[in-house]
């Protein structure tokens, strides 16, 4: 039964889901505990001598490096995705974010190497930006791949659902943390522990990757001898279209998820004064309902179409957006609410994107294709997202953070729209 080839089709599907499911879960796990630590510790302990607002700001700026080591990691991932395959690609991903993982957990702090803290906490930020970078796509193209006719987006959803586990994992994390150490314990080493017991689950996940087959939609271009020698030439050589409406129609799905994480995370400890203790807890409740949704707005992708699913979702952001200031200023019982929709909205936009993101792009770029779009989406909607967010809250108030939400979600509408225009043979 260790034998792939010798295990019943049944089986082998679900060991390829699930392979797809525990390497997003660990690959976003490593992305949320950076998240939730860039708002609670680095400001005081990478970025000490400035003002609070001044200090976050710092640290969501080494947050965005991430986002724009992704497209670096697409097309490299990418690349090697597309030429050698889906499996070993997927593989050396999850080890590359799992490393730098780990390090940000034994960094020395500025108090005790000064400048060289920053610089190193930057480099790891970087290194787990390459590794997502080449993660998403793959392990997307493993679900999708194996899928039967029909079930494109319900197999899509799977590595999808690695987002909100991941969330509640190191959300989980640090609140048990918080609440059984005390604040010299975890800013002196508590915080550190999230980041070291990656190592633990990367294990696991390299584990359960290593025993899955490559796809069969990849095996097939190789037996055609259909790879392209450089599949980034080819995917802006003649995909052009597709990569760009990728790219916008992932825009509000980036905003809004960290809008909801960092900066409501930042804004309602600091800008609010509430307690992260207090905090915490009200937004993993919401994550809950990002993950309800996720799974929902997949059959209905499946039966109704994904472009006509992510209009309408991205419809309800945009009208979440008006939502934002009256919610959020309302206390924990508004802040519970304002989790709850937003959260919810969230999953209703993630749970088709996967698919109809790898859809358009041929099987010879589809790695480098979805990649792209996936992580240039998130340079656009999410990595400057917490930064402009806390900024135009400082000026203008939460209600221009609702008009920049909604805005988001015009531009994704329109792309969505013109995926809905292209060629049947592109069709999602």
């Amino acid at each position: 039964m260790s034998d792939a080839k010798t295990i019943s089709p049944t089986a082998r599907k679900g060991r390829v889901l699930f392979a797809s499911l525990i390497g997003t879960t660990i690959e976003f796990y490593d992305f949320y505990i950076y998240a939730t630590a860039a708002v609670l510790v680095f400001p005081r302990l990478f970025f000490p001598g400035a003002d609070p607002t001044t200090a976050m700001l710092s640290s969501f700026a080494t947050f965005s490096i991430a986002f724009f080591a992704r497209p670096v990691g697409a097309l490299a991932f990418g690349h090697f995705g597309d030429r050698v395959g889906r499996k070993a690609t997927l593989v050396a991903a999850l080890m590359t974010m799992g490393v730098s993982t780990v390090a940000i957990g034994l960094l020395p702090t500025h108090a005790s190497v000064g400048i060289i803290a920053p610089l190193l906490l930057a480099l790891c930020r970087f290194g787990q930006g390459l590794g997502l970078g080449g993660e998403w796509g793959g392990a997307v193209l493993l679900a999708t791949e194996n899928a039967p006719p029909g079930k494109k987006a319900w197999f899509g959803m799977f590595p999808q659902l690695g987002a909100p586990i991941g969330f509640i994992l190191s959300t989980g994390a640090f609140i048990v943390l918080t609440s059984t150490l005390s604040e010299a314990q975890f800013e002196a080493w508590g915080w550190r522990l999230p980041f070291l017991a990656s190592a633990v689950l990367v294990f696991v996940g390299l584990w359960v990757r290593l025993k899955i087959t490559e796809t069969p939609e990849f095996q097939k271009a190789v037996d055609r001898n259909e790879r392209v020698k450089a599949p980034a030439v080819t995917l802006f050589a003649h995909h052009k279209m597709a990569l760009f409406l990728g790219t916008f129609s992932g825009v509000t799905t980036f905003t809004l998820f960290y809008l909801m994480t960092v900066f409501a995370l930042g804004w309602a400890t600091t800008g609010m004064g509430l307690a992260r203790g207090d905090v915490l807890p009200v937004q993993l409740i919401g994550v809950l309902f990002f993950a309800a949704f996720i799974p929902v707005t997949a059959l209905l992708a499946d039966k109704y179409g994904q472009v006509k699913v992510l209009i309408a979702s991205s419809v309800g952001i945009g009208l979440f957006g008006a939502l934002f200031a009256p919610l959020f200023d309302a206390g924990l019982t508004g802040l519970l609410i304002f989790f709850a929709l937003g959260f919810g909205l969230m999953g209703c936009t993630y749970g088709p994107i996967g698919a109809a993101m790898a859809r358009p792009f041929p099987t010879t770029v589809r790695y480098t294709g979805a990649s792209m779009a996936f992580n240039l989406a998130g340079i656009v909607g999410a990595s400057l997202a917490p930064y402009l967010a806390t900024w135009l809250a400082r000026n203008y108030g939460l209600a221009a953070v609702g008009g920049y939400l909604a805005l988001s979600a015009v531009v994704t509408i329109l792309a969505l729209w013109g995926m809905g225009r292209v060629s049947p043979e592109t069709e999602l």
